[in-house]
C-alpha cells in the first residue's frame, strides 16, 4: 500500500505540471525534439518570460533537462512520460475525426 501511495504522489504531481496550458503547449513542441527558449517562444508566440517561467516548473518536476550551446539553451524531454500523455490528449482532443 506505501508503494502505491508513493506512486499515486508521483502521479498526481505529474498531473498537476502539465495540467497549465503554457507547459502542455511546450511539452507538445518538445514532444518532436529539442528546441532552443528562443524557437520555444517564436513557436507559442508567448514571452521570454513567460517561457522560462513553465520551462522551470518542468524542470522542476523533471520533466524536462537543460543543454547549454554558448548563450542558448536548448531543452528536451527527460523521458517518454510526457510524449505518451501528449499522444493521448493529441488523440483526445486534436485529432480530426
Amino acid at each position: 500500500m506505501a508503494k502505491m501511495m508513493s506512486n499515486a504522489q508521483l502521479a498526481s504531481n505529474f498531473l498537476k505540471a502539465i495540467s497549465h496550458e503554457g507547459r502542455l503547449m511546450i511539452l507538445c513542441q518538445l514532444a518532436s525534439g529539442e528546441k532552443s527558449v528562443t524557437e520555444l517562444e517564436d513557436l507559442l508566440a508567448a514571452r521570454q518570460a513567460a517561457v522560462s517561467q513553465q520551462l522551470s516548473r518542468l524542470r522542476l518536476e523533471g520533466l524536462v533537462k537543460p543543454r547549454r550551446d554558448g548563450k542558448t539553451i536548448y531543452y528536451s524531454l527527460t523521458d517518454d512520460r510526457p510524449r505518451q500523455i501528449i499522444e493521448v490528449v493529441y488523440d483526445l482532443f486534436c485529432k480530426d475525426d
